[in-house]
């Protein structure tokens, strides 16, 4: 019962930040909502593990995996941040703020990823995922990967309207998610 109160908690702040999406299930918000709520399932499955056996090869390859996240989020929220244009406005109601770009980003992990808040959510599944690696719960990490690389793929539908043939080109010279490999 802890737990189903547990993951209601977690979910209702995430259904009202994305309540605009919920709206359009062809948005690429609407498929990064679900990716939210498989996370948020992951977390309530294992957080009672979280420092058990902190030096075994699971929670080495999660304490990485985390590591990797963070670091993801940040660098792609800096570089968001940094190309903002004051006085230029994205009107779009159902971006969040920081989606909305009004220059493309290229530099820093951009150089490598078009989705690096994206890819970061993909690291914290998979981090979450070997505080306990059941087969069980390796759907939930399969189905929240999946709604990532769709998450991203609608994102880049958006991004070629918006920036045209400059997305285009800078999509030759990256990876979806993961650098130099997706």
């Amino acid at each position: 019962m802890d737990r189903i109160i547990l993951f209601i908690a977690l979910s209702v702040p995430v259904i009202y930040i994305s309540k605009q999406s919920l709206l359009d299930s062809r948005s690429h918000g609407f498929t990064r909502f679900f990716s939210w709520e498989c996370i948020i399932a992951l977390i309530v499955i294992n957080y009672e593990l979280w420092l058990r056996e902190p030096f075994s090869l699971r929670q080495l390859i999660s304490w990485i995996l985390l590591f990797i996240s963070l670091w993801f989020v940040i660098e792609g929220a800096l570089r968001l941040k940094k190309a903002r244009k004051p006085g230029i406005v994205r009107v779009d109601e159902k971006l969040f703020r920081f989606e909305k770009t009004t220059a493309l980003v290229t530099s820093g992990i951009f150089k490598y990823i078009r989705h690096p808040l994206y890819s970061s959510l993909l690291f914290l599944t998979w981090g979450i995922w070997f505080k306990q690696p059941l087969a069980v719960t390796l759907p939930v990490a399969l189905l929240s990967s999946w709604l990532l690389w769709v998450t991203a793929r609608r994102d880049e539908k958006l991004c070629i309207i918006h920036f045209g043939d400059s997305y285009r080109q800078y999509m030759d010279n990256t990876k979806r998610l993961i650098p130099f490999i997706l």
